[in-house]
């Protein structure tokens, strides 16, 4: 059968799909895919897969697609990271079977991102992306998509899409912001970069960003005329966004761990935190609870602590707080699902106001090193938590170990009781080139070597015993 492409991918292969979840490391997962299509998702994609690691670990390939086949859960494209087009290829050819496409990720702004090369990191290098995705294209027995931030300047974001489409690409994400647009710094996506491209390319577009209601999705396909409409973090905080309502958080989070535990196994940090995006606004009010929700270390303590916020949320709606306990920020009262809003970032001098800057700065300023010495209580959370699971922990830093002495040679610890002061490996050469032993690497060279002599010097007495012996029995045969 020939490989669908374009629209007609769109509307035969993924039903003309519009309410799209996004991929998200570590929450896009299968329990999640699957309560998102209960409540509107049209098409869901995988984490963020490593391609490197796919193709070389067949135990990453299982627990992160292979485990997760489900008929319900399609239809479904599968995204990678990568930045060579043979690792790429590989990694695609393993996974074609178990999803409708395989999407190629150039929009992760992370710092992972940077140090690893892939994501938007990638987007300066059209040469590699035009080689990845035309191999893609070539060898794969389903489409490629791709999935990209835009450039500051918009010409060159459509030079960029329309290069894509060009090696190959069957329908295009386009996140409206730039890949330094990321956390404090998010602010707003930009659509009109999003429209641009949709009239410059002949493939489906999603659009990606600023999305939190069903209202946003509507208007973002009407405004810039794409195909469909993928959410994240609007997602994350609310599954049901695509039905256009906002249930109670208790009812999406119960109805989630229903889904985990019809579908085991599912990892235990992946519940943990989708538990924390559903309760976000509560856990804000009710603080114990955030502790407790941090520290279970099972499905069921999860499912303990979200009950007890259930029965706490109930409560106060019992007695008539949720119009007292409305934050003014929220539209709605906390215990309901509603998307999360980054605040944008202040500028402390705007308008000459320097008395607020002084007193950022005064707020920000480190501890100073003898208060640490001094109160054993300054410890970072961090710290805490790692004592309350082990209360035995001494952080002082007077107890703390003793640097590491170096190696002689290359400055790596040395062996705490080798011979000759040196790393394993120094150590290996130097024995090996001086016929030497050093018991603390467990190197016995100088061992072997004396070994060795003497079944030689053990072999050539037998040897001439046996020759003598030869000799004798000869001249016997002579004297008869």
């Amino acid at each position: 059968m020939a490989k669908l492409q374009g629209f007609e991918f769109w509307r035969k292969t993924l039903k003309e799909a519009r309410f799209v979840v996004a991929p998200m490391v570590d929450q896009s997962e299968l329990a999640w895919r699957l309560l998102s299509r209960r409540h509107g998702a049209q098409l869901c994609y995988t984490p963020m897969l490593h391609a490197q690691v796919f193709v070389r670990d067949a135990n990453y390939r299982r627990e992160n697609l292979y485990n997760e086949v489900c008929e319900e859960d399609r239809p479904l494209i599968t995204q990678f990271c990568a930045n060579d087009p043979e690792v790429f290829l590989q990694a695609s050819l393993l996974a074609q079977d178990y999803c409708d496409a395989i999407d190629l990720n150039l929009g992760c702004p992370q710092m992972i991102a940077k140090r690893g090369h892939y994501g938007a990191f990638l987007q300066d290098e059209w040469e590699l992306l035009e080689k990845m995705v035309r191999l893609a294209h070539e060898k794969l027995s389903v489409p490629i998509t791709c999935k990209i931030r835009v450039f500051k300047e918009l010409e060159r974001t459509v030079r960029y899409a329309q290069m894509l489409e060009k090696a190959g690409c069957q329908l295009l994400t386009v996140h409206g912001r730039t890949k330094e647009q990321k956390g404090a710094s998010t602010g707003i996506a930009n659509w009109e970069h999003i429209m641009a491209v949709r009239k410059a390319v002949n493939i489906p577009v999603f659009a990606n960003g600023n999305i939190h209601h069903l209202s946003d999705v509507e208007r973002c396909i009407q405004e810039t005329g794409v195909q469909g409409v993928m959410s994240a973090e609007g997602n994350l905080h609310n599954p049901a966004l695509f039905e256009g309502c906002s249930p109670p958080i208790w009812e999406m989070a119960e109805e989630y761990l229903d889904v985990v535990k019809e579908h085991p196994p599912c990892t235990l940090s992946y519940v943990r935190a989708h538990l924390f995006k559903l309760w976000h606004h509560t856990l804000q009010i009710h603080q114990d609870l955030r502790e407790e929700l941090a520290k279970v270390k099972t499905i069921e303590g999860l499912a303990g602590v979200s009950k007890q916020l259930r029965l706490r949320c109930q409560e106060e709606i019992a007695q008539g707080k949720d119009a007292e306990e409305k934050d003014g920020s929220l539209p709605f009262p906390h215990w309901i699902c509603q998307p999360y809003v980054r605040p944008a970032p202040k500028d402390p001098d705007v308008n000459g106001d320097s008395k607020s800057s002084e007193v950022k700065k005064a707020g920000c300023q480190k501890r100073a090193l003898e208060d640490f010495d001094a109160v054993a209580d300054t410890l970072s959370k961090n710290k805490q938590k790692k004592r309350s699971r082990n209360p035995h922990k001494n952080f002082c830093p007077e107890h703390k170990p003793a640097k590491y002495i170096k190696c002689e040679q290359c400055g790596n610890p040395k062996g705490n009781k080798c011979v000759f002061n040196l790393c394993r490996g120094c150590c290996k050469k130097k024995a090996f080139k001086e016929v030497a032993d050093c018991p603390s690497h467990g190197l016995r060279f100088k061992t072997r070597a004396e070994k060795k002599q003497a079944e030689e010097k053990e072999k050539k007495g037998s040897a001439a015993e046996t020759g003598t012996s030869t000799a004798l029995q000869s001249e016997a045969r002579l004297l008869l």
